[in-house]
């Protein structure tokens, strides 16, 4: 068996690798609002909810941007600018490196999106060793060149891409021979149910035979746990301490609680996906059961010997252990060959053949 995308993803990380299981990533993304202390805290919750990998996003404000970048949303009252925001949530490289080491030590996968030739450089010199690029950067090639430089394993997102740039990304990936997951992505914040896209996890896996996965953007469980069901090899969400917090991020998020409902979610899922039942072996496994919940043919009332049996005269009880009610019509007009108190059990041999 090939290795899954998982397992290529984790190969570094001190964690149990087990095939078929998905990766799942929690985004942090803007929601520690440029405190490093609260950054680290993401690290925290994300390892005590389950999930193999904790993402963040690596801005660099005087490398990616302009200081005329407008605002998509203008929700800060802090920032004037939206290239101030970028500034603000700026950290050092040594800062991501001890966000990394504390990522390590939780067992978990580290990344953090690169917006620039100067963040792709940052981060793999503290070691980064799976690559996210996010769904505005799938049509930069030039940035896409150098992550592929490293040879690990690239997740895209497909948020803003059409055929034609998503289908070039995909072809340099995939001639640079590292490991792929293009990931289902509807940049609206937050995303409605009718916008997910669930149908373009078995497209994007036709169409390019790679690992296929959800980057959830609804602030819900539910787009993760459907995706999970069809297969995906990758689950990506923006977690949230709480949707009271600061930040553009929050309302498409799910909680770190919600984070764990997820996680075991899919995991339950993975489990059921995995082992397909036969009936007819687990009817029999449950037999013993099966008579605690089916019914036996028993007197209706005191019968004496003799009497020609009408429906009147019988009943269906708990347990299940004597005849059972498919076999009650045969019983009709049959003469019973001894007496029977109420609540007896009928056996074939007390009825004439």
């Amino acid at each position: 068996m090939s290795e899954s995308f998982r397992a290529a993803c984790l190969r570094n990380v001190s964690k149990p690798i087990e095939e078929g299981k998905c990766l799942i990533i929690g985004e942090v993304a803007q929601s520690h609002d440029g405190s490093l202390g609260t950054a680290h805290a993401f690290v925290d919750a994300i390892a005590d909810a389950g999930a193999d990998a904790v993402k963040f996003q690596t801005h660099i404000a005087r490398a990616e941007s302009t200081p005329g970048e407008p605002w998509r949303v203008k929700f800060s009252r802090q920032d004037e600018t939206r290239y101030e925001y970028w500034q603000r949530m700026e950290f050092t490289k040594e800062q991501w490196r001890g966000l990394k080491e504390h990522a390590d030590e939780r067992g978990l996968l580290f990344l953090s999106t690169p917006f620039s030739d100067e963040a792709v450089e940052l981060l793999a010199e503290i070691g980064m060793t799976v690559w996210k690029v996010a769904s505005g950067e799938v049509g930069n090639s030039v940035m896409l060149d150098r992550l592929l430089d490293y040879s690990q394993p690239v997740i895209l997102s497909s948020g803003m891409s059409n055929w034609e740039e998503l289908d070039g990304a995909v072809e340099s990936v995939k001639k640079s021979g590292v490991p792929l997951a293009v990931l289902q992505c509807t940049s609206a914040y937050p995303c409605p149910p009718e916008q997910v896209g669930l149908n373009m996890l078995e497209v994007f896996s036709d169409r390019y035979d790679c690992a296929v996965g959800l980057s959830d953007h609804s602030g819900k469980i539910y787009a993760g746990l459907a995706a999970a069901t069809l297969g995906a090899e990758v689950l990506e969400v923006h977690v949230a301490f709480s949707r009271e917090m600061f930040g553009p991020d929050v309302p498409a998020s799910v909680t770190t609680g919600e984070l764990r409902q997820l996680v075991d979610g899919t995991r339950s899922i993975e489990r059921m996906v995995a082992n397909p039942i036969n009936k007819d072996k687990m009817a029999t496994e449950l037999s013993a059961l099966r008579k605690l919940f089916t019914k036996s043919v028993v007197a209706g009332a005191d019968l004496a010997a003799g009497t020609v049996l009408r429906a009147e005269h019988l009943q269906l009880k708990k347990p299940g252990t004597g005849l059972s009610a498919s076999q009650l019509p045969e019983l009709i007009g049959r003469q019973l060959r001894r007496d029977l108190k109420a609540d007896e059990m009928l056996l074939l041999q007390d009825v004439d053949s």
